[in-house]
């Protein structure tokens, strides 16, 4: 995690504004319903409120606008210049909490909301997103971003039947903290159309965006179509019909889109075949064949975590411990000592600092020297380091026979810790409930672990692939007997296999094929994969990427 004195300014105050191009193809689907009245929630410089004055119509009455940053208000007020637009300077959620429940309702809302982390909001910011949740009661969680009160917000403003078009981030199909939203919305709208590029459009955000569509029902008891969404690749299908494209969308609703939207990228082959793995008795959830736990907070992992050059300056090799919990260390299915002793020798941080003693005084000096040096940096007063006394150790420190990388850049993967190493939290401690640890991680790479694992796990900047607990229990994991030898084997091709995918597709024969899955069916699960896989990564589902997760 960044800490907030790390970022930009620029990414503190959420503005990564949106081309003309964009602007205008959105303005023109909310155009079509010829509104007398649009919100745009965070107008920035304008971009928004120019491309509505092009396409105005006669009976364009009203725009009303917001913008926090003074300077950026006055730029839109002077980029109109009409006195049908209004510019309120100040936050749109207040805006909104106070003011909006007093206003007509409008006929269509654009724009483009910020992208803050809900810790970078000052703290009245942080309590009225809180208050626009609990107006709709909708559960709220304070790792929301800005921007989904915002969309919350401006489509609570629209009339029955009017359009929201808004940038949004590609994360809303996946993260929990946008669950509520995803929930107003599927209530709220009779159709929601996703426009989801290839391409990165907005570079300094470093994650993908997406154009949201939604029509408002005209009923609140009008059952909604639901969800599509439509691949886009370039820039030039903004130049194509936006309401032709809206109205010619295939819908997904129903169970299918209760929880995360990613199930909406899987054909209904696709779907069908998951739902019939599903229910087979030889494949289980996580959660049945394992447990998950965090790894080790230590609240300060380069202090804690360090490589054999710290461990002799300062003498530390009674309190060093072997460790892994980056790719880097762990490079194949196993965990051993070889591997241990070779991220030694590369000056990896391998050892793991535990300083299990109360009292400062019963540490020798060339142990105290190096706490002083933790001093120094005012490791102590990190929230991790502080609420524990002393500060300097660490708790819950345990290890377990299977380790899981918190990331994965291709594929997730078990680790068998055959050498009873500490894991850190960039990394999951796994034991094994019913099978051996050697079949748990075995067992785990095959495509239909890998595809649940794309729609339950979620994604940032850069295409890597997250998974926390709750989301590993709910991954579908066929489990088949493995011993010792045999998983060494498979260690050794994972390691010289020419990429993951050359590896998968044998494991699915494998895994898969023990349990009956045909051929046939297999390919299906393995291009569903790739093909969410390439999603996340914005790459084509056919290019494969060079780098290692």
């Amino acid at each position: 995690m960044n800490f907030i004195q790390f970022e930009t300014a620029q990414k503190l105050r959420g503005g990564f504004y949106t081309d003309a191009d964009i602007a205008a193809f959105l303005t023109r689907w909310v155009a079509v319903v010829r509104p007398q009245r649009v919100l745009e929630p965070s107008c920035g410089d304008g971009v928004f409120l120019e491309a509505l004055q092009n396409r105005a119509s006669t009976r364009l009455k009203t725009i009303v606008a917001c913008e926090i940053n003074p300077e950026e208000a006055g730029k839109a007020k002077t980029r109109t210049g009409t006195a049908k637009v209004e510019v309120h300077v100040g936050d749109f959620l207040h805006w909104f909490l106070f003011h909006g429940g007093q206003m007509e309702a409008f006929d269509g809302a654009l724009g483009n909301p910020p992208f803050i982390r809900y810790q970078y909001l000052p703290e009245e910011q942080q309590l009225l997103a809180e208050k626009v949740f609990k107006r709709f009661g909708l559960p709220f969680t304070k790792h929301t971003n800005a921007w989904v009160p915002f969309v919350i917000a401006a489509l609570a403003l629209l009339r029955p039947g009017g359009r929201l078009a808004m940038v949004v981030p590609s994360e809303i199909f996946h993260i929990p903290h946008a669950q509520s939203l995803r929930r107003f919305l599927a209530e709220q709208c009779s159709r929601i159309v996703i426009l989801d590029p290839e391409e990165i459009w907005f570079s300094e955000t470093l994650q993908g965006t997406v154009l949201l569509m939604a029509e408002k029902k005209y009923d609140r008891a009008e059952r909604s179509k639901g969800v599509a969404v439509i691949p886009v690749r370039g820039r030039r299908q903004l130049e194509a019909d936006p309401e032709a494209m809206f109205q010619g969308a295939g819908f997904t609703n129903g169970s299918i889109i209760e929880g995360k939207w990613m199930p909406v990228f899987l054909t209904r082959e696709e779907r069908a075949l998951v739902s019939e793995l599903r229910a087979d008795e030889q494949v289980r959830l996580f959660s049945e064949q394992a447990s998950v736990d965090v790894g080790i907070v230590t609240g300060a992992n380069k202090f804690f975590l360090v490589p054999d050059k710290v461990v002799d300056e300062y003498g530390l090799q009674r309190w060093a411990h072997p460790m892994f919990g980056r790719s880097e260390h762990a490079q194949g299915l196993v965990y051993s000592k070889a591997d241990h002793a070779a991220n030694r020798r590369a000056g990896l941080p391998a050892n793991f600092l535990w300083f299990q003693e109360e009292r400062i005084e019963d540490l020798p000096a060339n142990v105290r020297s190096y706490l002083d040096s933790g001093l120094a940096q005012k490791l102590h007063t990190r929230y991790k380091c502080r609420v524990r006394e002393p500060w300097y150790k660490v708790p819950s420190v345990y290890t377990a026979p299977v380790g899981m990388l918190k990331r994965a850049h291709n594929i997730p993967r078990l680790i068998l810790n055959s050498a009873g190493a500490y894991t850190t939290d960039t990394a999951y401690r796994i034991k094994p409930l019913r099978a051996s640890a050697e079949s748990l991680v075995f067992s785990f790479v095959n495509s239909l672990t890998c595809l649940t694992a794309e729609l339950e796990g979620r994604h940032y900047g850069g295409g890597v692939l997250e998974l926390v607990p709750s989301e590993i229990e709910r991954l579908l994991l066929p489990v088949v007997e493995c011993s010792a030898a045999e998983l060494a084997a498979a260690d050794e091709k994972y390691r010289k296999a020419e990429n993951d995918l050359v590896f998968l597709r044998g494991q699915d024969a494998t895994v898969l094929g023990k349990i009956g899955v045909k051929n046939a069916q297999q390919e299906v699960l393995y291009n569903a994969w790739l093909r969410l896989r390439g999603r996340r990564q914005r790459t084509a589902a056919g290019e494969e990427s060079e780098e290692a997760d």
